[in-house]
């Protein structure tokens, strides 16, 4: 007769743990900061399998990722959909939760940032391009006292480039009657290196920028962990 799996024959539910282990219960009691990133992740995955407890299915996400916030806020919910005991409905929940977060920081920003060096521009950028896995083309339009008007996106590509329309960037720089702008793309690769085709872009952009009395004052390659300034590289 086989000896019995504790695994299979005795499956781990959360409710038979004690209260103050339970994540949402210990929420409750002790505060959101006192649960794990696990925990809190169970929370969004609600329940477990029967061979699983939702912590389990939370850790085992996170490992998968380094047990990195950031690099599970890359996951989408077809990546997320891969893991046992995540259905797509949990996925959404998930993705979402992460998607709260991102948006909370960008709020949390002054309103308008006044840009004055290259760092400025790629903390004023790093909410909208954090975590994602492919190619965008955004810009920084600016004032006369080199304050954000807004940033906006141009356009969006894959992972291994994305389409830069002249006519449109300076489109939105007209309509916001903007006095310069810098322009940043984003390297999902991590990879900070610029290509000869950005480094013709930028050529194209800043002689529109003349003619149009709009300067282009920078050009940043970003990726999650750093940057790239043209600028500051004498490449503009």
């Amino acid at each position: 007769m086989p000896l019995p799996n504790p695994m299979y024959d005795n499956p781990r539910k959360i409710l038979s743990w004690a209260e103050e282990d339970r994540p949402r219960e210990k929420l409750m009691l002790k505060g959101r900061a006192a649960l794990s990133d696990a925990e809190l992740i169970a929370i969004l995955v609600n329940s477990g399998t029967t061979e699983l407890t939702a912590v389990d299915i939370a850790k085992m996400i996170l490992q998968s990722v380094g047990n990195n916030l950031n690099e599970l806020a890359r996951l989408s919910v077809k990546d997320l959909s891969k893991f046992r005991g995540i259905g797509e409905a949990r996925a959404i929940s998930i993705v979402a939760a992460l998607e709260l977060g991102r948006r909370r920081r960008e709020q949390d920003r002054p309103q308008r940032a006044r840009i004055t060096c290259s760092r400025d521009a790629y903390e004023e950028i790093r909410p909208h391009l954090m975590d994602k896995p492919h190619e965008e083309f955004w810009i920084l339009l600016l004032n006369r006292a080199n304050e954000v008007l807004r940033p906006v996106q141009v356009s969006a590509g894959g992972i291994s480039g994305t389409i830069a329309d002249p006519k449109l960037i300076f489109k939105h720089a007209i309509e916001n009657l903007a006095s310069s702008m810098i322009l940043v793309h984003n390297h999902p690769s991590g990879n900070v290196t610029p290509s000869q085709p950005d480094k013709d872009l930028t050529t194209k952009l800043r002689e529109c920028g003349k003619l149009l009395d709009i300067p282009v004052l920078d050009h940043l390659i970003f990726t999650d962990r750093t940057y790239l300034s043209f600028a500051d590289e004498g490449l503009l």
